[in-house]
């Protein structure tokens, strides 16, 4: 066999990592042999993260926590490839779409700038059907013109050209305990609030009232959770709290805004 046919593509895997030693090894073991390189930036971990990161070859960095968009955006220009797989560490390549990837790649440079992967997500022991689905995510991207874009939470990757899908799944073990959800839940709500504070927005009573109805109907109804059983009413029950929390701590720093000082 012609050694350069059997070279990985010239594409990196990019993950930030913090204590995800529960995870990476599944992450990484997905990429096995597709990449020519991967970069993972730690911010601080203090299990076995790293270790295992440079057991499957990974040149790790360790750098301070900026937020997501800005860590995201360090791992990009980090990676010395021209194309840039970006995964969390709690996400991981299905066989279709390791497939997919390959076979993209096995004639020449992809023609375009970015792909959409479909993210199917495993909440609570089991995989989803309908809440959270479908769910693409722009994740495979032309280095040089792609970037992360957002506040503190919900960052995307946004790219400079055309763009498709690439068949397959990404698979994402989302939530393994409700405790874990609605702690996780109720800090994206407080970030999500901080974002719309620095953005000027003041508190509106009709988005406390009314966004988290919203939020409960398009996941019950629109998305159809509920034919997910129990996981997906507590799934729109989450999406709910998600919306309430967000604009309580909006109102929260209202108030706080126009108490008086203390005499």
């Amino acid at each position: 066999m012609n050694p350069l046919l059997a070279a990985p593509p010239p594409l990196a895997v990019a993950v930030i990592t913090l204590n995800e030693a529960a995870n990476l090894p599944r992450c990484l073991e997905s990429v096995a042999g597709l990449a020519a390189e991967i970069v993972v930036l730690d911010s601080g971990s203090t299990d076995a993260t790293v270790a295992i990161a440079q057991r499957f070859g990974a040149r790790v960095e360790i750098t301070d926590w900026p937020g997501f968009t800005a860590q995201k955006n360090r791992a990009l220009a980090a990676c010395r490839q021209p194309w840039v797989l970006s995964l969390d560490a709690d996400e991981a390549l299905s066989p279709d779409l390791a497939a997919a990837i390959r076979a993209l790649f096995a004639e020449g440079m992809p023609p375009i700038r970015g792909y959409w992967l479909n993210r199917r997500n495993r909440y609570l022991g089991a995989w989803l059907r309908h809440a959270w689905t479908p769910e693409w995510r722009l994740r495979l991207v032309a280095r040089d013109d792609a970037r992360w874009v957002g506040g503190q939470v919900h960052e995307h990757l946004e790219v400079a050209g055309p763009t498709d899908r690439l068949a397959g799944d990404l698979l994402h073990e989302s939530y393994q305990t409700l405790d874990e959800h609605l702690r996780r839940t109720l800090t994206y709500a407080r970030l999500g609030a901080e974002d719309l504070i620095a953005c000027g927005e003041g508190f509106r009573p009709h988005k406390l009232l009314l966004s988290p109805w919203g939020r409960l109907l398009r996941t019950l109804i629109v998305q159809q959770a509920w034919r997910d059983g129990w996981r997906g009413l507590l799934i729109a029950a989450s999406s709910m709290l998600a919306a309430f929390a967000k604009y309580a701590f909006v109102l929260e720093h209202a108030l706080h805004r126009q108490d008086p000082p203390p005499p």
